[in-house]
């Protein structure tokens, strides 16, 4: 289960949500063409810890498309867009291709 995200600092406590990590994720997939997050409020887990983040997330591709790409583009974009929004240094993403649509 994702948990929020807290940063600490003299003038008071951010906390990212575990729905805005989520919808951060999602919003990333969403932009690989050929990927579709399959459960986008179960499919989706943020694991973090000391600065450092993994992933777990469930796709339906799309039929036609090559699926291998389509994953390692989701892969690639989830990482980037984690790091790029919260300082996060995302050591996997795991993708798991349930479904072909």
């Amino acid at each position: 289960m994702t948990e929020p995200l807290l940063f600490r600092g003299e003038a008071g406590t951010v906390t990212l949500t575990a729905a805005a990590l989520t919808r951060l994720v999602a919003h990333a997939v969403s932009e690989v063409d050929g990927a579709r997050l399959r459960r986008p409020k179960r499919g989706v887990e943020v694991r973090h810890d000391g600065g450092r983040a993994a992933v777990e997330l469930e796709l339906s591709g799309r039929f036609g498309a090559s699926l291998h790409e389509v994953a390692r583009a989701v892969q690639e974009r989830v990482a980037e867009a984690l790091a790029q929004t919260t300082g996060l240094e995302v050591e996997r993403v795991d993708v798991e291709i349930a479904e072909v649509a």
